[in-house]
């Protein structure tokens, strides 16, 4: 089906979308418009594919697309829906991207001529791998089919309620930093106990790959993985003991319960 998205905010998250959704074979037919307020920004989506275009400040694909997609940041938010509401005058999707910002106060700015969702990807989507959660004020089931066809291309998506949001967001959008976070300690250990960098990089990417495709693939639950690998006496339990002394699980948890603000 042949749609027209127009995607304020060409940086990280908008950018990303942008250029995930001309890359995946999922929308042969979808042509993107990215709106960006630097030049400099716009320039980099040059060459892409001939169904992203970007402008600067040039706002007037808002009148004509099906699906508005706003990925400015959070503050910023309401001043720009205000700023192109006198051209949403047929129905649109409207998806905001931005975290903090309430599906009602985005339902109060859109007008009475958007479905409204908010969703909340992490940085995988520029490789269509993000864990993507969607909440709605207001939209049709083929419209929610829309959206989540739109996120499960460039990764895995949710429909959740908006009270789970926040937990939603701390788990998976924050967690990818908190990911990258222990593959860069690994990293460092590896160094230390005398791997080269590169060589220490590339076995742990591919260990959490292979953890992650496991557990996908087993639906067993992580201790019952752990327990294959940890002998009476070995190396594995010795290590996994030391991180607990020093608050490994509880560390996470903390770091969770902080991002989701409980």
């Amino acid at each position: 089906m042949k749609k027209n998205v127009t995607i304020i905010g060409g940086g990280n998250m908008g950018g990303a979308i942008a250029r995930s959704i001309v890359k995946s074979d999922c929308f042969p037919d979808w042509k993107v418009t990215v709106v960006n307020r630097r030049e400099e920004v716009t320039r980099s989506f040059d060459g892409i594919s001939d169904r992203l275009s970007a402008v600067t400040l040039d706002y007037s694909s808002v009148a004509d697309c099906d699906i508005l997609v706003i990925a400015v940041k959070p503050k910023d938010v309401t001043a720009v829906l205000d700023s192109v509401s006198a051209m949403m005058t047929s129905h649109k999707i409207l998806v905001s991207v931005a975290a903090d910002v309430s599906l009602e106060t985005l339902g109060r700015h859109a007008g009475e001529n958007c479905s409204v969702y908010c969703a909340i990807p992490n940085t995988a989507i520029e490789v269509m791998e993000s864990m993507t959660y969607i909440s709605k004020l207001s939209g049709t089931e083929e419209e929610d089919a829309v959206v989540m066809e739109l996120f499960n291309a460039l990764g895995k998506a949710e429909i959740i309620p908006e009270k789970d949001m926040n937990a939603a967001m701390a788990l998976c959008s924050c967690g990818i930093a908190f990911a990258f976070r222990y593959i860069r300690a690994s990293i460092e250990g590896g160094v230390e106990i005398g791997m080269r960098p590169d060589a220490a990089t590339r076995g742990i990417i591919q260990t959490l790959k292979g953890a992650a495709a496991l557990l996908e693939h087993c639906k067993n639950h992580p201790e019952a993985e752990i327990d294959k690998v940890t002998t009476a006496g070995g190396i594995t339990i010795r290590g996994l003991n030391e991180m607990e002394h020093n608050g490994f699980s509880s560390s996470v948890i903390k770091g969770l319960k902080v991002s989701a603000g409980k």
